[in-house]
């Protein structure tokens, strides 16, 4: 008999339930994303579980529709944001509580792991070969900047952080400039088309690097402001330099890591993975260094439930935390 993992994830902006087979078969990627107001930067996180709320059952509705609940083998959630000490998030701890009660009343397997690690997970369906191996990646998203050294063990994913920001993210930095151009909140996927339009400008934006893997990010914010309010550049070419800074200062990231570690495999995921311009600018760069950048689907770059669904094929998990 075949048998079907369930995965739920249920983040800051998104509830997610999804599920594959045996055969590593995509059978649902439900998604409701949460609604924030307009010239809103962002939700609580009591407003935020109480969209999760309302959203887990009408997902676990469509799901019913058209499937036997009694055919799941696994029911796996990603119950904090890291798997580390004192990570803690409440949207996860309500996906959490729905996934055990769901499990014990099917009488599945249940396993807990991060929402990080759901993000590498969605990077590694189609990225095979980073299997039994240890690479860097490197999570951007809304709320997280993070450059990882993974060993992808054969029980689990053993993640130790190794760089990042160390104020805000790169996704923060984008919405912020958005929100500042009047685009609504988030802003990623309009500022990426407004972009394709756009040129370099030619000025030398400064970065902040240091000790090789760190970065502090909130100062670009203000620069950026400062040059949509001079009025001298069109918003798209701004946008396309606010990119290509980006692009640089993972760049310059990378190959600090490169010298480093010795380690010429790199999985970018997160929601700003799925930036074109970004994924353009990184691969053209590297290449050059003979370094491999690995990328999941773009639909799976944003919080989703599918490597959460697939961890619980492929690993072990980490146990119940009451």
């Amino acid at each position: 008999m075949n048998k079907y993992y369930l995965g739920i994830d249920t983040s800051a902006y998104t509830t997610s339930i999804s599920l594959i087979d045996d055969n590593e078969n995509i059978i649902f990627d439900l998604r409701e994303y949460l609604k924030v107001h307009k010239n809103q930067k962002g939700l609580r996180q009591q407003e935020a579980v109480f969209q999760h709320l309302n959203n887990f059952p009408k997902l676990i509705e469509k799901l019913s529709q058209d499937f036997d609940f009694s055919k799941i083998h696994t029911i796996s959630v990603s119950s904090k944001p890291r798997n580390i000490q004192d990570s803690y998030m409440p949207v996860f701890i309500f996906g959490r509580n729905q996934a055990y009660i769901l499990s014990k009343t099917l009488k599945a397997n249940y396993k807990e792991f991060s929402h990080q690690e759901g993000h590498i997970s969605a990077g590694l369906i189609n990225n095979k070969n980073l299997f039994n191996k240890r690479f860097i990646s490197l999570h951007i998203s809304g709320g997280t900047c993070e450059f990882l050294l993974v060993d992808n063990l054969k029980e689990n994913l053993n993640i130790s952080l190794i760089g990042g920001s160390l104020d805000i993210s790169f996704g923060q930095l984008i919405d912020r400039i958005g929100v500042y151009l009047g685009y609504e909140f988030p802003s990623g996927a309009e500022l990426d088309k407004k972009a394709m339009e756009g040129e370099l400008i030619d000025t030398k934006v400064p970065i902040n690097i240091k000790d090789g893997f760190w970065t502090n990010i909130s100062g670009l914010e203000n620069y950026f402001k400062n040059l949509i309010d001079e009025k001298n550049h069109k918003v798209e070419d701004i946008i396309f330099t606010l990119f290509y800074t980006i692009s640089r200062i993972i760049i310059k990231i990378i190959l600090n890591t490169y010298i480093e570690y010795e380690i010429d495999d790199i999985l970018i995921t997160g929601g700003v993975a799925a930036n074109s311009h970004i994924r353009k600018f990184l691969i053209d760069k590297l290449s050059r260094y003979k370094i491999n950048v690995f990328f999941p689907y773009k639909k799976f770059c944003t919080d989703n439930a599918v490597g959460i669904s697939y961890l619980g094929k492929i690993k072990k998990g980490h146990g119940m935390e009451v």
